[in-house]
């Protein structure tokens, strides 16, 4: 009996702390091997020796989801042709891969540029609609908190650091590829729902760019988010969705089309239908009478 209560008990907690994505997964077509990967709370002690360590103050959803569960993962596969395809994860490191964002030192020569040289001001600068863009220099103090598997980092940030003095105030961005930064939530519960929200598909973080997310990642979502991958706002310049999108209406609309001239050749000699078909009657008629 215990040991049904305590599978019961997991499940629940597996529940809250996934916002019940885990059973809405298994009800989707296609998807198999939902995995959630089972982590212990991290102690106090580690917090507050990170704290001192980057001198920085952990928000506090942020540390109350650490003495939750040190970390999060989550992942899914999607079934094609009858083998399971790896596709969907959600990823939160643990306080021990909570690390620096820095440069390789695979190529530290003495004048080889450094990120810092990458930082412009015009950029940087920030506007109404999202503050000001992280910096690569002591000016931030930037985290790793999401690989992206490769498509780029989602990091905590803490802007306008004084060398020091204790960073408290931060934010998550998103780092692409091509190493410009993209603003997405202002506190890590919001970025945590927006990573559930999006199912955690490959480049859903792509979203919060100008360019948006490649076209193959785009038909995962019409796949399994519809709703909102119909309402993409990344058009190109014609109006039309960057998206590899088979729509049966405008494929064939060209063979659909091809009937309406033979119908429109025939209309002028509607007017002369009567005379053709009187001469040709008579015709007829003359013939048997013959």
């Amino acid at each position: 009996m215990e040991d049904v209560r305590d599978v019961k008990g997991f499940k629940g907690f597996v529940e809250r702390l996934t916002l019940g994505i885990t059973r809405v997964l298994e009800g989707l077509p296609g998807v198999t091997d939902v995995r959630f990967v089972e982590r212990e709370p991290a102690e106090k002690r580690y917090l507050l020796s990170w704290e001192k360590k980057n001198n920085c103050l952990l928000p506090e959803d942020l540390r109350d989801f650490y003495l939750t569960t040190d970390g999060f993962t989550l992942s899914w596969s999607s079934r094609l042709e009858g083998q399971p395809v790896p596709l969907g994860s959600m990823v939160i490191n643990s306080v021990a891969k909570l690390l620096p964002l820095c440069q390789s030192t695979l190529y530290c020569l003495p004048n080889a540029p450094t990120l810092a040289d990458l930082d412009s001001e015009e950029e940087t600068e920030g506007s109404e609609d999202q503050p000001e863009a992280p910096h690569f220099d002591s000016r931030s103090r930037i985290f790793e908190l999401d690989p992206c598997g490769g498509n780029g980092k989602v990091c905590l940030v803490f802007n306008n650091c004084t060398p020091g003095e204790e960073a408290e105030q931060s934010e998550v961005w998103f780092l692409d590829r091509a190493l410009y930064w993209h603003y997405l939530t202002s506190s890590f519960t919001a970025y945590y729902r927006l990573m559930i929200t999006h199912l955690g598909l490959p480049e859903w973080q792509y979203n919060f760019t100008p360019y948006g997310p490649s076209p193959q990642a785009k038909q995962w979502a019409y796949l399994y988010r519809p709703l909102t991958a119909h309402s993409d706002p990344h058009i190109d310049p014609t109006g039309e969705p960057i998206v590899n999108k088979l729509d049966p209406s405008k494929a064939f609309r060209g063979k659909a089309k091809q009937p309406v001239p033979k119908k429109k050749s025939s209309a002028p000699s509607a007017g002369g239908t009567g005379t053709p078909k009187a001469q040709g009657g008579s015709g007829r008629q003359g013939g048997t009478r013959k």
